[in-house]
């Protein structure tokens, strides 16, 4: 059994910041790609931000220069740094790993549990 605890989210005022950190434990052989995703209501689930395993990132045209994306593989762990945070930022956010329980298995992705991000004043 795999699981992905999120934390960090919360209420925000535009122009603040926040850091969510996503957990990956029980049976791990090997994780490859982290990323974030993000649903606001009445929308589609859309990719925030990525991370491989050698470290190599990717961005959301929107998020560009606002977020980055971290990952500590000694605690398989992914963080987002948010800065800047804007009204439109407004959703859910889901972290993703890519993930192999065994040697031998094929890599699965899972998904968490999602956590708030409201920006508002």
């Amino acid at each position: 059994q795999v699981q992905l605890v999120e934390s960090g989210g919360g209420l925000v005022q535009p122009g603040g910041s926040l850091r969510l950190s996503c957990a990956a434990s029980g049976s791990i052989f090997s994780i490859n790609a982290m990323g974030w995703y993000r649903q606001a209501p009445g929308k589609q689930r859309e990719l925030v931000a990525t991370i491989t395993s050698v470290e190599s990132t990717n961005y959301a045209d929107s998020v560009k220069g606002r977020f980055a994306i971290s990952r500590d593989n000694a605690k398989n762990m992914v963080y987002l740094q948010m800065n800047s945070l804007k009204p439109e930022d407004t959703a859910v956010y889901y972290c993703k790993v890519g993930l192999k329980t065994d040697r031998w298995g094929p890599r699965i992705d899972y998904w968490g549990q999602g956590t708030q991000v409201t920006v508002s004043s």
